[in-house]
């Protein structure tokens, strides 16, 4: 994933703010947003019925396929918490932490993930996994572990033309297929779309104080973000406002590289209001509170209580609803971890 802005971040950045005396002007408004970021679309019920995508519904689901036997892909994403994980940190099937888990609704339609974008793809996730949050040694360690549960079949249908059907590769490539149809369109994208009662006037201000104050600069496209590398703490350090214990260097601890240091993906916003708590380390619970340090550590800013206000009552219009099938399937185990807390 390139550390330089994408088209649409540049774009935000070319564009003339829309001044005060245009802010009631919802029409231009709504023209501004539509080429700053865009929408997203729902998912149709083919996508859902698709064989690969319900085998990877029950992959992610399945909590028999890690090395404790109680530790699955949705262990760290929860529909309480908009397919992202309440904790702090994330805890593996080795008992190990993570960083802060976000969420894994539309992130298949971003360029990288985690918080390093050191994986390029859901199946590269998926698949990294398996020595990962999953345990196991190796990842082919995996494979009698998913025959012993009956999963021979299930794999042998979704890919009727491999010649091994149930393999590392179609294990990963099932839960990418699955993970593509969590989308969540909002109340933002029913106002893009004509319908003016779609957001509340307090929103529909926020969103013109999210263009005006520069929050576009990276959260821009159609996911609000998720589409680049930047550093966290452009004109302060960011743990002085976090209060984070451990200061993590970001990109530079997988490079090396100095030029990387507190580089970290810019998250994607949608559902930004349900995914609590923020940043990589989880160090900020409450999402006014991380809109005022974000203006003040990225932009240079000190934002007064109604422009706080305005932006964190937009970024609610960014909530979708809960995927059909964000749930596991008939006779998949799996339990809520302890220390969940609804969103």
């Amino acid at each position: 994933m390139p550390r330089l802005l994408t088209a649409a971040a540049v774009a935000a950045l070319m564009l003339p703010a829309v001044g005060p005396a245009a802010a009631s002007d919802v029409e231009e408004l709504r023209e501004t947003a539509r080429a700053l970021f865009g929408t997203v679309r729902a998912t149709e019920p083919e996508e859902i019925e698709d064989p690969q995508a319900q085998l990877g519904q029950a992959l992610f689901w399945d909590m028999r396929l890690s090395i404790s036997g109680d530790v699955a892909c949705a262990s760290c994403h929860f529909a309480e918490n908009w397919g992202s994980d309440s904790r702090v940190a994330s805890i593996n099937a080795r008992g190990g932490r993570t960083l802060q888990s976000q969420t894994v609704f539309h992130s298949m339609e971003t360029p990288g993930l985690r918080w390093l974008a050191d994986r390029e793809s859901g199946q590269a996730q998926a698949m990294g996994s398996i020595t990962g949050s999953m345990g196991f040694a190796t990842r082919e360690d995996i494979l009698p572990v998913l025959d012993e549960h009956g999963y021979a079949e299930w794999f042998a249908s979704a890919f009727p033309d491999d010649e091994e059907p149930m393999s590392v590769e179609n294990y990963g490539k099932a839960i990418e297929v699955y993970e593509f149809t969590l989308r969540t369109p909002a109340p933002y994208d029913a106002w893009l779309a004509g319908d003016d009662d779609a957001m509340t006037p307090q929103q529909l201000a926020g969103l013109q104080s999210y263009i005006d104050v520069g929050c576009a600069g990276c959260h821009a496209g159609p996911l609000f973000g998720g589409e680049m590398l930047q550093p966290f703490g452009v004109t302060e350090n960011y743990w002085d406002h976090t209060g984070s214990v451990d200061i993590n260097s970001g990109l530079m601890r997988a490079t090396g590289d100095e030029a990387d240091r507190f580089f970290f993906r810019v998250p994607l916003l949608r559902n930004i209001a349900k995914t609590y708590p923020y940043f990589h380390d989880g160090s900020v619970a409450e999402l006014r509170r991380a809109n005022d340090i974000m203006a003040r550590i990225q932009l240079g800013q000190r934002l007064d209580d109604e422009t706080l206000d305005d932006i964190t009552a937009f970024l609610d219009a960014l909530t979708g609803e809960i995927p059909v099938n964000f749930e596991p399937p008939e006779g998949i185990p799996f339990e809520l971890p302890e220390g969940v807390v609804p969103g």
